[in-house]
């Protein structure tokens, strides 16, 4: 049976500083061990798919900050199907690797509940389905470094995620040594201005027409843009296709967990989630871990139109929905709810902390003759992280 503290320590060694997931009882004496450090930051997620997409944008930020650059995703692996889109179709898609520990919940001939009945016998084989190596967590401290080591090779050699499969009993447990419990720092309370001009909604600005207004506000230096996948990312790179600027492809809804990760390990850097309703109502659940997490540089634009429009113009649900009411119990520090591009300009100027949150009503509709980036998703992250590893300048 291995001490948490020995893997955690041997896993910092070599660069890993990043913990995110859901628990397990399995993974308590890992998350117990990480809570205790100053130095090691855990983030709780709302589920398994966003600690993909944050410990991708730890990856994203790149190396040499602060830890950044190597994440440790940990999940049960009932939850590890919440995981396969990111896991399919992000960090696959776009090179960024991540190590995963996922627990053998159900594992044939460990008695355990039945609803681990299934999931537990086809772990193994859901893992290699999707192309990720995977070997049994170690046990022993002498198998440490040897593990670690080849997961490293892998993650460097193919820039995709190495999972750890963890028996029951392989870590011995670790007690929670803190003081009495604090009360938990509620953020203040956020009056959400509403800036509506009452527009029927064909006369609603485009999509276009508030990236063209996103661009034009953000330079290149010490900003970054991170757009949605669907025509979001599409019509960003037909307004310009800059260094600064990634597409999302695939991984709906974790445009938002995936700037969060960015903005909490590149502290240095102005974060834009440009995100949409479909992909936010798939994973409401951002909303709360970005508020909880705070992060001071992270902008949350949500261009909402009410409608799947890069499906076929399917209506969503986002019509009932008072998202920057949303926003705002969740804990973001300011929230917009407007119909005019205008009034994007001074939101990109808040010098309070964040994070920031704005939804801008618009109109379906699409540039005729749209195109796709020419640049591959690996093209777009290579000279992303260079862009910001020479601080934001190309």
């Amino acid at each position: 049976m291995l001490e948490a503290r020995d893997f955690v320590e041997a896993a910092r060694a070599r660069g890993f500083q990043w913990y995110a997931g859901v628990p397990c009882s399995y993974l308590t004496p890992f998350i117990n061990y990480v809570l205790q450090d100053p130095q090691l930051h855990y983030v709780s997620m709302a589920n398994e798919g966003d600690a993909v997409a944050l410990a991708a944008g730890v990856t994203l930020a790149g190396d040499g900050r602060g830890g950044a650059g190597r994440g440790v995703v940990m999940m049960q692996n009932s939850g590890l199907g919440n995981a396969v889109s990111p896991l399919t179709s992000l960090t696959w898609t776009f090179g960024l690797p991540q190590l995963l520990i996922v627990t053998w919940r159900g594992q044939p001939g460990v008695p355990d509940e039945p609803q681990h009945a299934l999931m537990g016998p086809i772990t193994p084989t859901l893992l290699e389905t999707m192309q990720i190596a995977w070997e049994l967590f170690p046990t022993a401290a002498s198998q440490l470094v040897p593990v670690l080591e080849r997961a490293l090779a892998h993650m460097s050699a193919t820039g995709r995620p190495y999972a750890l499969l963890m028996q029951k009993g392989s870590v011995a447990s670790t007690e929670l040594h803190v003081g009495p419990p604090a009360v938990v720092a509620q953020a203040p309370a956020v009056e959400v201005l509403v800036r509506r001009s009452a527009a029927a909604a064909q006369l609603r600005p485009s999509r276009a027409e508030a990236l063209r207004e996103m661009v034009a506000r953000t330079p290149e230096r010490d900003t970054v843009l991170l757009a949605s996948t669907g025509f979001c990312g599409r019509e960003l790179y037909a307004v310009a296709d800059r260094a600064n600027h990634l597409y999302m492809v695939g991984s709906m809804g974790c445009v938002t967990p995936l700037a969060l990760g960015l903005a909490l390990a590149r502290p240095d850097l102005k974060v834009i989630a440009l995100d949409g309703d479909g992909a936010a109502l798939m994973r409401l659940g951002a909303l709360a871990t970005v508020g909880a997490s705070a992060p001071r540089n992270l902008w949350h634009l949500l261009l909402d139109n009410s409608a799947h429009e890069s499906t076929g113009g399917q209506a969503t649900v986002s019509a009932t929905v008072a998202f920057a009411d949303v926003a705002a119990a969740c804990g973001y520090r300011s929230c917009l709810d407007t119909d005019a591009v205008a009034q994007l300009a001074a939101w990109l100027e808040l010098s309070a902390d964040g994070p920031h949150f704005a939804r801008l009503l618009t109109r379906t509709g699409t540039p005729r003759d749209l195109p796709r980036p020419k640049v591959t998703p690996a093209q777009v992250r290579e000279r992303f992280m260079q862009h910001i590893s020479a601080g934001g300048r190309s």
